[in-house]
């Protein structure tokens, strides 16, 4: 994170003297990328520092560095929302967290650690589903940001934010519209778009760009486990329900230790009888949690590209990301950025459904 001022020039607001010329550089004054209809003046800071409201949905790895991102750019009315607390394993790279923080919910941590750290920045932590929050609460951001890992979650927003669009004869109402920025990464690959409700692709119309889920045949898992998963998914599925070692009816929960130390140690003895080798309590709870693989450097590539575009659908100031932009460094360095087309039979329906 960059230095924090800590003398002189700091006026009662926390704003010392030239705090955010880095920002008004792009603002008040125009460029060769700036938008041809963008006036320069100090009315896009002053929207960004006392009345742009920005949900980030997720606080893990791509969350963190978002977080941090917003807040240093200028963004200072912010809510994170997260179901998850802090385990052992996030530490190597969800940097606002501390090994004093481990059991705790990530969105509380996080926002204590940037209403701490930089001034007169508010974010508000909410612990639990996005399923659980209704219509209102969405309708009061102006952007939401997303560094989910959960295909079914992204489903889930987006929907929610087709639901909020107005259609008035059927033209679409501009201010029902809540523009939703969705990054993703898996290793040293990932993935970022800026979806348009109502007027761009949306999650529905690309849903066949996301990798399939990784699922072993029920067969293998019985009968011939030749992989460690395969005997970590034999015990998941079938011995768990059939011991009940927890109580019946207790199902499978990825976060509690018991649980997966319970099913390391029986997918240990499955493996002994295969002579399978490389079962560790860590591919266990991967295994379980369908944990995907997390560079720190991909997450921070990924959070400035996010960011950047909040910045820009915020201010008005350049044209956002049209629309779809994909990353891989595996082996040199490839990024591609591309427009995903609209499905008109989805659009159809949503706007039937709306009218």
């Amino acid at each position: 994170m960059v230095g924090m001022a800590v003398d002189g020039g700091c006026g009662d607001n926390g704003d010392w003297e030239g705090r955010w010329n880095h920002v008004k550089k792009f603002l008040e004054q125009c460029g060769p990328f700036t938008h041809p209809d963008f006036e320069p003046g100090t009315q896009p800071l002053d929207f960004l520092l006392n009345s742009c409201k920005v949900l980030v949905i997720g606080a893990g790895g791509l969350g963190c560095e978002l977080l941090k991102n917003l807040a240093l750019s200028g963004f200072r009315q912010i809510h994170v929302v997260d179901m998850d607390t802090i385990d052992v394993s996030n530490l190597n790279r969800k940097f606002l967290f501390r090994p004093k923080d481990i059991g705790r919910p990530k969105a509380e941590v996080a926002a204590e650690f940037l209403n701490t750290r930089i001034p007169n920045c508010v974010v508000v932590p909410h612990y639990k589903k996005i399923q659980d929050l209704d219509e209102s609460f969405y309708r009061q951001f102006h952007i939401i940001v997303c560094g989910l890992d959960s295909i079914v979650a992204r489903r889930w927003i987006n929907g929610m934010l087709n639901s909020l669009l107005n259609y008035k004869d059927g033209v679409l109402d501009p201010s029902s519209i809540i523009p939703l920025i969705d990054g993703g990464t898996e290793g040293f690959k990932g993935n970022a778009r800026v979806i348009i409700p109502g007027l761009t692709a949306c999650i529905e119309c690309t849903l066949e760009l996301y990798p399939p889920q990784v699922n072993f045949p029920m067969c293998t898992i019985a009968l011939m486990s030749r992989l460690p998963e395969h005997c970590i998914e034999y015990v998941r599925i079938m011995q768990w329900p059939k011991e009940q070692p927890f109580g019946e009816g207790v199902p499978v929960d990825g976060d509690d230790p018991e649980h997966i130390q319970w099913i390391f140690e029986k997918s240990l003895e499955r493996a002994a009888q295969f002579n399978i080798k490389g079962l560790t309590y860590r591919l266990t709870q991967g295994v379980v949690k369908r944990i995907i693989p997390a560079v720190a450097s991909t997450n921070a590539v990924f959070a400035a590209i996010c960011a950047t575009e909040v910045f820009k659908i915020a201010t008005s100031a350049y044209m956002p990301m049209n629309n779809y932009l994909v990353f891989n460094d595996v082996d040199g360095l490839y990024t591609y950025t591309f427009e995903a087309e609209r499905r008109r039979t989805i659009w159809l329906a949503a706007n039937f459904i709306k009218r």
